[in-house]
């Protein structure tokens, strides 16, 4: 009966994707003799935020998904980021895949949230796999068994690699979607102030709040 073990070797952005796609070099062994004819994987990415150290701009940042810095030993908790989904072509004894992870830069998104309001280092992700295995038994006939439910794997995703991936697909861009009677009063007020793009429009409202805190 096939044993497989998942690791991860390392991350890169996939260029030319529809979003934007992390690659996750997911190394995958089988430690028995069976010819593995294809792997039907399925795979839950987590982020293990409490196994991370914050610097003070970073607690600043991330108020609004775990709160004061005071109460983290209570809101600081694992995040669901995505599930993926992915075929492994047939192997015996190992194989090296690509695990593609599709990301967003919505800030509506825990996930885009949690990435833009780090500094650097790393962030840890605990990967849960499940699926069906199709193999050949000793006499070639095809044989169906589940992928055990403790296999996982642990990574350290650089933030360099994240934040590399959304300059590559949205440079010195990030993207805010917002309620259509919120963009049609914005869009009033560009209009009155003769602001040309949507970025003069929010500078200048944050320019009159900075003001009016000011004075």
């Amino acid at each position: 009966m096939p044993d497989l073990d998942f690791r991860v070797d390392g991350a890169a952005p996939v260029p030319y994707c529809t979003t934007p796609t992390l690659g996750l070099k997911l190394y995958v062994s089988n430690s028995t003799e069976e010819r593995i004819q294809s792997v039907a994987l399925n795979c839950q990415v987590r982020i293990e935020a409490q196994r991370r150290r914050y610097g003070a701009g970073e607690k600043e940042r991330l108020f609004e998904l775990f709160a004061e810095p005071e109460r983290w030993s209570q809101t600081l908790r694992s995040l669901l980021w995505t599930h993926v989904g992915l075929n492994i072509h047939g192997f015996v004894g190992s194989t090296v895949v690509e695990l593609p992870v599709t990301c967003t830069y919505d800030f509506n998104v825990l996930s885009a949230k949690y990435f833009h309001a780090l500094d650097g280092e790393d962030v840890p992700l605990l990967l849960l796999f499940s699926g069906t295995i199709f193999f050949t038994d000793s006499e070639g006939r095809l044989q169906i068994a589940m992928i055990s439910w403790n296999k996982e794997a642990l990574y350290k995703l650089p933030v360099a690699v994240w934040r590399s991936m959304m300059e590559m697909y949205y440079p010195n861009t990030a993207w805010l979607a917002l309620r259509r009677d919120v963009v049609e009063r914005l869009e009033l007020y560009k209009a009155r102030r003769g602001h040309v793009t949507w970025e003069r429009a929010l500078e200048s409202l944050l320019t009159a709040e900075a003001e009016e805190a000011a004075g």
